[in-house]
């Protein structure tokens, strides 16, 4: 009996996924249809969307694309619910070419729990749980192709995907948890590289990605309610377009409309470009509608520990914020700011290097100013920081119209004009940092410190390299050295 009569006779459809020469058939139970091969589609000329239509909506689950080009012209939908847990995986050999508007492929799931167990319903657990996108291309061949699209999901995973030529290459909407996205390649998109657009979303991993150049932001978060999100060892670049574009960032999360909360980003190397307009590197916007249980608007517990930050024109943006950690980052080419941090409270920035090194700089046409800013803030530990290095502003590090700051232990060196300038400043404390321009063509005019305006300070304990000015009502000075160069 030949293969194609004992299929007939046993029921089977057959779906022929393996490569040439290997024996890689795929036997799926279909009492109901008979299931096409697609794989005839892979020469990149066929339309091969409605063929692959067919095979999702089989209910086949595991649905593999081997070496080819695969062209489409329309979505492929997999309504879970329907077709039950399914995957789209390859050994990285396959490309989608999507000439459709929208995405390449739409996961639809039901789910309206939360991540807590109890609230995921048996139906779920049954027929919708991970779906996997894993070791495919997708390139985009119409000017809004969308690589996957996500909603109702729990526990969506993609890895070993790369996704490029697209508008956007991950588009999360409506509502998901438990999201996985992981060794992934989002590259020169004229969207975003992973949007969380107008969302309920908790629980979110992106670690060990290339996101790259994708002209409207790296991971972007605008409109959504956003919990757990982690981004780890990635390597985050130039998604800020040119100098004709939007303001963009490598990675952008406001609460407008929305809010945000128990963020980490870890490790990654996040830069390029500051020749696109205001762009940043990180930009947190955690202001809040008001509250019923509480007059408090801004969200909160963040952690940026660990990255590595360069050539923007602000390399950490926050505003609206409170209980942020800010620890242990290298930061430089910060074409206006290396940080400002605008209307936060109950924060930490500790232990972080901010130099200007000669290596990086190319040009007497670059001009980083690296400043350092605090603005309308309450509550900060500014602790154990290495600032050396300053463009030709007002002063390395400033703080305005704040209290309850704490500056210990830190390094400003090489400022130029001012090391250390505090404005309208009170309840606030200076101890034990070193402050000196060595260099000899700034060393006579510059100023370690000036303090303007407030009260119920104090300066101790500090080794002043240069000549410093105090108001009188300033508050109380004392064990602090100005050595004389």
């Amino acid at each position: 009996m030949n293969r194609k009569s004992f299929m007939k006779k046993a029921g089977l459809g057959t779906v022929t996924m393996g490569l040439a020469g290997c024996n890689n058939t795929r036997l799926v139970s279909s009492e109901k249809q008979e299931v096409p091969d697609f794989t005839e589609y892979n020469d990149g000329k066929k339309d091969a969307s409605s063929v692959i239509q067919q095979v999702v909506d089989a209910g086949i689950g595991d649905i593999y694309f081997p070496k080819g080009i695969y062209r489409i012209t329309k979505t492929i939908t997999i309504d879970l619910n329907s077709v039950g847990v399914t995957s789209i995986f390859g050994n990285g050999t396959a490309r989608i070419l999507m000439e459709g508007k929208g995405p390449a492929f739409r996961f639809i799931g039901t789910h309206e729990g939360t991540a807590n167990p109890s609230t995921v319903k048996d139906d779920v657990w049954k027929h919708q749980r991970s779906p996997m996108v894993d070791g495919i291309e997708i390139v985009g061949a119409h000017k809004e192709a969308i690589g996957i699209q996500a909603e109702g999901t729990i526990q969506f995973t993609v890895t070993r995907t790369s996704i490029r030529s697209a508008f956007h290459a991950v588009h999360l909407i409506k509502r998901n948890r438990n999201v996985v996205i992981s060794e992934c390649h989002f590259y020169d998109n004229r969207g975003i590289g992973i949007f969380l657009d107008n969302l309920n979303l908790h629980q979110i991993n992106i670690v060990n990605c290339h996101i790259s150049y994708n002209s409207k932001g790296g991971v972007v978060s605008k409109g959504t309610e956003l919990r757990n999100l982690q981004i780890g060892s990635c390597d985050i670049e130039g998604n800020m377009g040119d100098a004709e574009s939007n303001v963009a960032a490598n990675i952008y999360i406001e609460s407008r409309k929305g809010s945000c909360g128990e963020i980490a980003i870890m490790g990654c190397t996040i830069q390029h470009t500051h020749e696109a307009p205001d762009s940043t590197n990180i930009f947190i916007d955690g202001k809040v509608a008001a509250q019923s249980n509480t007059r408090q608007h801004k969200d909160g517990n963040i952690t940026i520990v660990g990255n590595v930050m360069s050539d923007a024109n602000m390399n950490i943006d926050l505003q609206n914020a409170r209980g942020v950690v800010i620890t242990g980052n290298t930061i430089w080419m910060g074409y206006n700011y290396n940080l400002r941090v605008h209307c936060c409270e109950n924060f930490i920035v500790s232990d972080n290097m901010f130099d200007r090194n000669p290596v990086y700089h190319s040009s007497r046409r670059d001009n980083w100013n690296l400043a350092v800013l605090f603005s309308d803030c309450d509550g900060g530990i500014i602790s154990g920081n290495h600032i050396r290095g300053a463009g030709e502003i007002e002063s390395a590090v400033t703080i305005r119209d704040s209290r309850h700051m704490n500056v210990a232990n830190c390094n400003i060196l090489d400022f130029g004009r001012q090391g250390l300038l505090l404005e309208n400043v009170s309840d606030s404390k200076v101890s034990d940092c070193i402050i000196r321009e060595n260099r000899a063509e700034w060393r006579e005019e510059a100023i370690a410190i000036r303090w303007k305006s407030g009260r119920d300070n104090m300066i101790t304990n500090n080794l002043f390299g240069n000549s410093f000015s105090v108001d009188d009502t300033i508050g109380h000075m004392n064990g602090n050295i100005e050595k004389s160069m």
